[in-house]
C-alpha cells in the first residue's frame, strides 16, 4: 500500500515564511460564532450562556490551547475571561455578573493555537435576553369579546393603535398565543415564523417569540395586531379528532418594549382597550385544513385609520404567566418550493396538480373569477392504480383548503393555520383549465441547519437518502412526528428514538430534540412512565402507556445528542428523567423479568396476509421488552459515568448483569436459540450484548440464516431494522448487510424507491407491485422510522463516526467499508469543529480515499485494503491515500 499526502498547504506556509509576512486572518481565525447553539439569537432564557466557535487555519494538526472571551453591553466591557488555557471551543459558559433581561450583549473572542500562535479578535456576535422573571411582562392575557360560533369558530382579529412621539432606538415585541397566532404592525407581517408559538406540553411550558420590529414602528400613529387559529391548543388532534384538549379559550398575549434614542421606554401590551373582531378566515383545523371568504376580508385592520367602532373590546383573562418560557428551538419556515410538474384529468375527471414531491406544507393559488365561487383543494400523496386521485389513507382527515372568491381583481389564497402532507392536489371549482403558473407548493419545516450529505454510485440508494431527508423535513414541524397528513402527527415516542442518530447526520437538531426532550420530561407519568407520543395528547398513562422502545426516548436521544454534539448539559437536564424511565422498568417487572403490560413490539414486522407456512416475523413482545430494559439501563450506567455519578454506575450496572442474566434464563435455549427465530430476535440480542460472547457468533450465523431464508430481504420492523446492519458489519457479515441495503423487491429499503417513493413509507408494501394502495387506513407515504439506515450509510458505507471518549466529533474515526456494487461514497458532515469528511472511490484496482478533518480534533483513519485497514492518528487537514490492491478481492 503507497500512502500519498498532499503538501500544498505546507508548500503555502513556508513560502509565506519565507517571504517574511506575518500570519493573516485567512490562515487561522475564529468564525461561526454560536450563542446556545443559535447564531445571534434573539431572546434566550439561559442565564449562564454557552458560547462556541469554529477554527479555520490551513495546514495540519491545528489545535486550540487558549481562548479569551469579551462581552459588552454596548461599548462597556461586562465580562472578560482572560487568556484561558484550553481547548474548549463548543459550550463555554459565561461566568459574568448577572444578565439583564431583555438586554442585548455582544461578545466575541480571540484563540491560541499549538504554535504560540494568536488569532485576531473574532468578528462580534450577539445574543439577546428574553423576560427572565413573570414580574416584567406587563401585558395581559386577552379572548375575543364576543360569543364564538361554536360550529365554525372563525379566526378571530385582535388590534390596538399607539402613538409614537419622540425617535426611536429599538422595539421589540414579545408574543404568544393559546392557539397559533399571526401578528401585524402597520400592514406588514411579525417575523418569517410559522405555526407559532409552536407546539410544547402547554400547562408546563409554552413558548413565546422576541421580534426586533424596529423596522415596522414609526414616529406618529401605529397599529398593531394579530389573527389566531385554534392549532393545537384547542382544534382537532389526535386518533378521535378530541376537541380542546389543552383549553376552550383561544386568546393572545403581547408585550412591545419601544426604547427611545433619549433611554426611555414605552410598553404597548395586549389589555381590555384592545378590540377584536373576525376576519376572512372561516375555519382553520390542522387536520381539515382552512377556510378562507375573501369577500369577509377586512381590508386595512391592520393598518392605523382603520375604522373599527363597531368591534367589541377585549376581554382580559386572568391566565397564568408562570408557563411562559421563551423559544429554544428554531421556528418553522416557508422552505422549497415548488412549481407543478404536471397537471392532468384523471379517470374519474377530477383535475390533479402533481409537484412530483411527497413535501409537507401548503398550495398558493393564484385565480380570478366571480364573486361567491369555491375553489377547493384536496390533499393526497399518491395515486392509485388506475391514476386516480388518492387519499383514502388520510382516514378522518378532510385535508381540504376552501377558497371563496371577492371577485374582480385576480386574488391570492394560502392557508394560515394549517399543513399538509402531499405530492398530488385535487382542484375543485377553479374557473377554467388550470394554469400552472397560478399554484405553487410551499414546504414547511423547522429551520434546521442542513449539517450532512452522503451520496454513492447507486442512483437507488442516492434517491433513499433524498427520502431520508424528505422524511426527516416533513415530519420536523416543532415536534419530531410519525406523518405529516393524516388524523395523527403526533409525537410518537419510539419513531423519534429510533431514527435520531439519522436526524443528527442530516441537520442539526440539537435544539429541536433538546426543547422536546423536555416535553418528554414535563408529560412523564409519577411512576416515571414515558407517554407513547410526546406532548401527551393521548393521555394513556402507565397502564398501556411505556411501551419497550417507545420510553427509550427518554435514554436513547439524550445519548446520541452527546454522542453527536458532545454538549453534557443535555445528559445533565434528562439525567433524573432517564433514571425514572429505567426506574419504571424495574418497577413493573418482577425479580426484573419485564414480562408485564402493553407493548407495541417490532410495529409492521413482515406479515404476510395468507400466513399458512409461517412466514410471519413476530417477534415475542416480551424478548423484545428485556432487550430493550437492558439497553435502557446501559445508557443510564454510561451517563452516570459521563456525570461523574458513580454509586449510581455501579448501582445500575450490578442491575444491568441480573436483567442480562435472567434473559438468557427465560429467553435463550441452551443451544443458543431464541424463542422468536426471527431477524428482530437475533439482531437486539446482538446489538444490546444480551448474549456471552460465547454465544455470539452462532447467533450471528444463524441471523444470516434467516435473512438467506428469506432471499436476503429484511422482515424486521420499527425497532429491529434499524439495528440490523449494523449488527451484520460488527459481526463480519458486511456482505450480507449491503445485499440488504441493495435489495430492491419487497420487503426492503429500495422497494419503494423503485415504486416512485420521495419519501420514506410507513408500511414496507405502501404500494403493491400493481400500484394499489395498501389496503387499510394506516399506511402513510412519509414516515420516517424506516430512514435509520441512514446512520449506517454515514457510518459505514462512508464511514465517518465519533468515539465515546471525544464525542461531538472531537475525537472522529474514518473507516470506510466498502462493499456490494458500489464504486464510490461520499459523506460530508458539519460537526461542532467544522467539516469532517470522507470521499472513497474504486479506481481500477486500487482505492483512493480524501478526508478532511476539522481543526482542534483529532481522528483515525482506517484506510481499506485487501489484506485489513491500515491505521493512522491523525490530526485537522486534507489527506488523500490510495491503496495499490484491489480491496474487493
Amino acid at each position: 500500500m503507497k500512502l500519498l499526502l498532499c503538501r500544498t498547504a505546507l508548500l503555502v506556509i513556508l513560502l509565506i515564511a519565507a517571504l517574511g509576512l506575518s500570519q493573516s486572518r485567512a490562515q487561522f481565525y475564529v468564525r461561526n460564532l454560536k450563542t446556545e447553539n443559535r447564531t445571534n439569537p434573539l431572546g434566550i432564557n439561559a442565564r449562564q450562556p454557552r458560547y462556541s466557535w469554529l477554527l479555520v487555519g490551513e495546514g495540519r494538526g491545528l489545535l486550540q490551547t487558549a481562548y479569551e472571551i469579551r462581552v459588552l453591553e454596548g461599548k462597556k466591557l461586562v465580562w472578560e475571561t482572560g487568556k484561558v488555557n484550553s481547548d474548549s471551543s463548543t459550550q463555554v459558559a459565561y461566568r459574568g455578573p448577572t444578565l439583564v433581561s431583555g438586554q442585548r450583549y455582544d461578545w466575541k473572542v480571540r484563540v491560541w493555537d499549538n504554535k504560540g500562535q494568536v488569532s485576531g479578535w473574532s468578528d462580534p456576535a450577539w445574543w439577546q435576553m428574553g423576560l427572565l422573571d413573570t414580574s416584567q411582562w406587563k401585558a395581559e392575557w386577552i379572548s375575543p369579546g364576543y360569543e364564538e360560533p361554536a360550529a365554525s369558530r372563525p379566526s378571530p382579529l385582535f388590534r390596538k393603535e399607539f402613538i409614537v412621539a419622540k425617535k426611536i432606538r429599538s422595539a421589540f415585541a414579545y408574543i404568544t398565543a393559546h392557539g397559533l397566532y399571526e401578528a401585524r404592525i402597520n400592514g406588514h407581517r411579525v417575523g418569517d415564523a410559522y405555526l407559532t408559538p409552536g407546539w410544547t406540553s402547554y400547562h408546563s411550558r409554552l413558548q413565546y417569540q422576541v421580534y426586533d420590529v424596529t423596522a415596522l414602528i414609526r414616529q406618529g400613529t401605529n397599529a398593531i395586531g394579530a389573527m389566531l387559529g385554534s392549532g393545537w391548543w384547542r382544534g382537532f388532534i389526535a386518533f378521535d379528532g378530541e376537541h380542546e384538549f389543552y383549553g376552550k379559550d383561544i386568546s393572545l398575549l403581547v408585550q412591545v418594549v419601544i426604547t427611545y434614542a433619549d433611554a426611555t421606554a414605552q410598553v404597548i401590551g395586549t389589555d381590555r382597550t384592545w378590540k377584536t373582531s373576525t376576519g376572512k378566515v372561516l375555519t382553520s383545523e390542522i387536520y381539515n385544513g382552512e377556510k378562507v371568504d375573501d369577500r369577509l376580508e377586512k381590508t386595512g385592520w391592520d393598518f392605523p385609520g382603520y375604522n373599527d367602532k363597531n368591534w367589541p373590546l377585549a376581554r382580559t383573562e386572568d391566565f397564568s404567566l408562570n408557563n411562559l418560557i421563551v423559544t429554544e428551538n428554531e421556528p418553522v419556515r416557508k422552505q422549497e418550493v415548488f412549481k407543478p410538474v404536471r397537471i392532468f384529468t384523471d379517470p374519474k375527471g377530477g383535475q390533479v396538480i402533481d409537484f412530483g414531491q411527497d413535501l409537507v406544507g401548503w398550495v398558493e393559488m393564484t385565480v380570478r373569477g366571480v364573486s361567491g365561487r369555491q375553489v377547493v383543494l384536496s390533499h393526497g400523496e399518491v395515486l392509485d392504480k388506475t391514476g386516480n386521485f388518492f387519499n383514502a389513507n388520510l382516514r378522518a382527515a378532510r385535508a381540504q383548503d376552501t377558497f371563496i372568491l371577492r371577485g374582480g381583481e385576480p386574488e391570492h389564497f394560502e392557508p394560515h393555520f394549517t399543513w399538509h402532507g402531499f405530492r398530488y392536489v385535487r382542484v375543485e371549482g377553479y374557473p377554467g383549465p388550470l394554469d400552472p403558473k397560478d399554484f405553487k407548493a410551499v414546504a414547511l419545516y423547522s429551520d434546521l441547519e442542513n449539517t450532512g450529505s452522503f451520496s454513492c454510485s447507486d442512483t437507488l440508494v442516492n434517491q433513499l437518502q433524498h427520502n431520508i431527508q424528505w422524511g426527516q423535513k416533513g415530519n420536523f414541524i416543532e415536534v419530531p412526528t410519525d406523518c405529516p397528513q393524516r388524523d395523527e402527527r403526533l409525537g410518537w415516542t419510539g419513531d423519534a428514538q429510533v431514527f435520531s442518530r439519522t436526524a443528527m447526520f442530516n441537520r442539526g437538531v440539537e435544539s429541536f430534540f433538546t426543547k422536546w426532550l423536555k416535553d418528554l420530561s414535563a408529560d412523564q407519568w409519577p411512576d416515571g412512565t414515558v407517554s407513547s407520543v410526546v406532548p401527551d395528547v393521548l393521555g394513556i398513562g402507565p397502564r398501556n402507556g411505556g411501551s419497550a422502545g417507545w420510553g427509550e426516548a427518554a435514554t436513547v436521544i439524550p445519548w446520541n445528542l452527546w454522542l453527536a454534539y458532545g454538549d453534557k448539559q443535555v445528559l445533565e437536564d434528562q439525567y433524573a428523567s432517564m433514571k425514572r424511565w429505567v426506574d419504571a422498568m424495574h418497577a413493573r417487572s418482577v425479580d426484573d423479568l419485564w414480562d408485564t403490560t402493553f407493548h407495541y413490539g417490532d410495529w409492521l414486522f413482515f406479515s404476510p396476509d395468507d400466513d399458512h407456512w409461517g412466514r410471519s416475523a413476530n417477534t415475542d413482545k416480551y424478548y423484545i421488552a428485556q432487550c430493550f430494559y437492558a439497553y435502557s439501563t446501559s445508557i443510564l450506567v454510561k451517563a452516570a459515568k459521563v456525570l461523574g455519578k458513580i454509586d449510581d454506575a455501579e448501582f445500575y450496572s450490578r442491575r444491568l448483569a441480573k436483567i442480562k442474566t435472567i434473559f438468557l434464563h427465560q429467553y435463550i435455549t441452551p443451544a443458543g436459540l431464541p424463542v422468536s427465530n426471527t431477524q428482530t430476535a437475533y439482531v437486539l440480542a446482538l446489538a444490546f450484548d444480551m448474549l456471552p460472547d460465547s454465544m455470539r457468533a452462532k447467533a450471528a450465523a444463524r441471523l444470516v440464516e434467516n435473512i438467506h431464508r428469506y432471499k436476503d430481504h429484511l422482515t424486521t420492523g420499527f425497532l429491529g431494522t434499524p439495528y440490523i446492519c449494523e449488527v451484520l458489519t460488527r459481526f463480519g457479515y458486511l456482505d450480507v448487510a449491503y445485499k440488504l441495503l441493495l435489495q430492491d423487491s419487497y420487503p426492503s429499503w429500495l422497494y419503494p424507491v423503485k415504486m416512485g417513493a420521495t419519501t420514506i413509507w410507513e408500511r414496507w408494501n405502501g404500494l403493491l407491485p400493481d400500484g394499489t394502495p395498501y389496503p387499510g387506513t394506516m399506511n402513510s407515504f412519509n414516515h420516517y422510522a424506516y430512514g435509520a439506515i441512514g446512520e449506517w450509510m454515514y457510518e459505514v458505507v462512508a464511514g465517518i463516526d465519533t468515539y465515546e471518549d471525544g464525542p461531538g466529533y472531537k475525537h472522529s474515526r474514518i473507516q470506510p467499508q466498502p462493499g456490494g456494487h458500489l464504486t464510490h461514497a461520499e459523506a460530508d458532515l458539519e460537526t461542532p469543529y467544522g467539516l469532517l469528511s470522507s470521499h472513497w472511490r474504486l479506481e481500477g484496482d486500487s482505492l483512493a480515499l480524501d478526508v478532511v478533518i476539522p481543526p482542534n480534533t483529532r481522528s483515525e483513519v482506517f484506510v481499506p485494503a485487501a489484506g485489513g485497514a491500515t491505521h493512522y492518528s491523525l490530526g485537522s487537514g486534507t489527506y488523500h491515500f490510495k491503496t495499490q490492491q484491489d480491496v474487493n478481492k
